[in-house]
């Protein structure tokens, strides 16, 4: 059993042990009326035992790092597939919701420990919960004309042993048991990861040293950032895959990164003195603490009037900034580093576009890979990442647009592609397995438009106490990071009917 796989035993065998305690982040499915069901159809089943199921669709996607809307959305279906009314309030790590059946009614409440992402159970929760419809003979929540698909990948999960024993098999076109349904839930939250620690290190490390080389840096700042961030993530990994507090880690892993950068570029220096006056690529190693999904889903929170999901995700987005903003004023003033920036690439416009394409491609494909993204999926976000970052620099460079109007546009057009993506696919112009999320495609793909050089710069004036310069760059970072979001939210606006009305 290598590493990876003591890991993920490790966390299987904590879980176990809440639900033998009954902690509130865990659905204690050993209730006496639960057991009573298991062999029934779900939709014959009680109120308490389809509130199990509800209850832990919920949890599972809330624990993925998908909107508190998107989670209130998915219960809400699946419970009036059942027969169900459900109304639920979700929040960044707890569920709050009311069940009614017409005849009884039942209030749960369940929290979610921590705080993470993983792609690809969104996309798998997605499909579940078409399969579980479907399966009862109602209409799929997602993917209405592409049934196939959802039920050929819940088929392919086996159906994982849980606290209630090993579930029978499922036949071909015969609705699922309780038990059969708890028993795809265990497989999608037990699931093994697509790439284990090492992987995920160097996939960080290819996105650090590309967003070093698109703020402007050479191939020592991609060099550094490439070693630094891939040490940084790996002592993330570690400590978080032993439930260390978050923002600890986030400050220990940003410093690591950002000390083991400069140490590079010092180990160079050694043989070519010019190495020493790249000092600015260590802000490049510390991108991979930035919390992209959060920040986003935060957002998108807000403009659904989830304000309090919204407001709870961006004050996390806040304290893990802040944890980074303090390791990286820290080696600042350890090191007295000078805010020179980078200089402005000199080569001809096309060679810079071509390889601006490229270093795009392979940060968001990287920060794919880091939440753990399959490959098909990481590679289409890598593709609408290039086209839209590439078109956010060249609008800059060319057209003469500032860095917050042309951040937007670059949003805005990363949206669309993700948009225009699943609309392909439902058309089946485009393999039906490969209809993702937006925020599975949309997210990775901005992550790489972080202003990295203007936070650097408010972090430098402000360990010298130099407020107003600090204040400058650091109100016009903050103004570029709130770009990102408003373009996502703008083009879902545009698009989506949904999105345009409250009814």
């Amino acid at each position: 059993m290598d590493s990876y796989d003591k890991y993920q035993a490790r966390r299987t065998e904590l879980y176990q042990r809440n639900l033998k305690q009954f902690h509130s982040h865990s659905v204690p499915l050993d209730m006496r009326d639960i057991k009573e069901e298991l062999g029934i159809p779900v939709s014959q089943c009680s109120l308490n035992s389809k509130v199990s199921v509800l209850l832990r669709i919920g949890m599972l996607d809330l624990a993925s790092g998908t909107s508190a809307f998107r989670v209130e959305e998915m219960m809400e279906k699946v419970g009036a597939a059942m027969g169900i009314y459900v109304r639920a309030s979700v929040t960044l790590t707890s569920i709050e919701a009311s069940f009614s059946d017409g005849m009884s009614r039942s209030t749960e409440v369940i929290d979610v420990p921590s705080v993470g992402v993983n792609t690809e159970r969104i996309w798998f929760m997605e499909h579940f919960c078409d399969w579980l419809v479907h399966s009862m003979g109602k209409e799929p929540v997602y993917h209405k004309k592409n049934t196939t698909v959802s039920h050929q990948l819940v088929a392919d999960l086996p159906t994982a042993p849980g606290k209630l024993g090993q579930a029978p098999r499922i036949e071909p076109g015969a609705e699922p048991t309780l038990m059969q349904v708890h028993g795809k839930l265990n497989s999608i939250e037990y699931h093994k990861k697509h790439y284990g620690i090492w992987m995920t290190a160097l996939a960080t490390a290819i996105a650090c040293a590309a967003f070093a080389f698109l703020i402007g840096g050479g191939m020592y700042d991609v060099v550094a950032a490439f070693i630094g961030s891939g040490i940084g993530q790996f002592l993330r990994s570690k400590l978080l895959g032993r439930f260390v507090n978050q923002f600890f880690v986030t400050g220990l892993a940003a410093g690591l990164a950002g000390f083991v950068a400069i140490g590079v570029l010092r180990l160079i220096g050694l043989a070519d003195p010019a190495a020493l006056d790249h000092d600015a690529a260590y802000i490049g190693a510390m991108l991979f603490v930035v919390p992209g999904f959060p920040l986003i889903t935060g957002a998108l929170d807000i403009v659904k009037l989830d304000l309090l999901s919204g407001l709870q995700r961006l004050t996390y987005v806040g304290a893990i900034m802040l944890a980074a903003t303090l390791a990286a004023w820290g080696i600042a003033q350890a090191i007295d580093l000078r805010p020179d920036g980078f200089e402005a690439p000199t080569m001809a416009p096309w060679l810079l576009t071509l390889l601006r394409l490229a270093a795009s491609f392979a940060g968001v494909w990287g920060f794919s890979i880091l939440f753990n993204s399959p490959g098909r999926m990481a590679l289409t976000a890598g593709i609408i990442g290039a086209v839209a970052n590439t078109a956010r620099l060249s609008l800059g460079d060319f057209a003469g647009l500032g860095p917050e109007a042309s951040t937007l546009i670059g949003a805005i057009i990363a949206g669309a592609l993700a948009g225009y993506w699943k609309l392909i696919t439902r058309r089946h112009l485009m393999h039906r397995g490969t209809s993702y999320p937006r925020v599975c495609l949309t997210v990775p793909s901005i992550v790489v438009m972080v202003p990295g050089l203007y936070l650097y710069q408010a972090v430098f004036y402000l360990g010298n106490v130099e407020v107003v310069p600090a204040l400058e760059w650091g109100f016009r970072a903050l103004m570029i990071i709130i770009m990102l979001p408003v373009g996502i939210a703008t083009w879902r606006v545009v698009s989506d009917r949904k999105w345009r009305y409250h009814v």
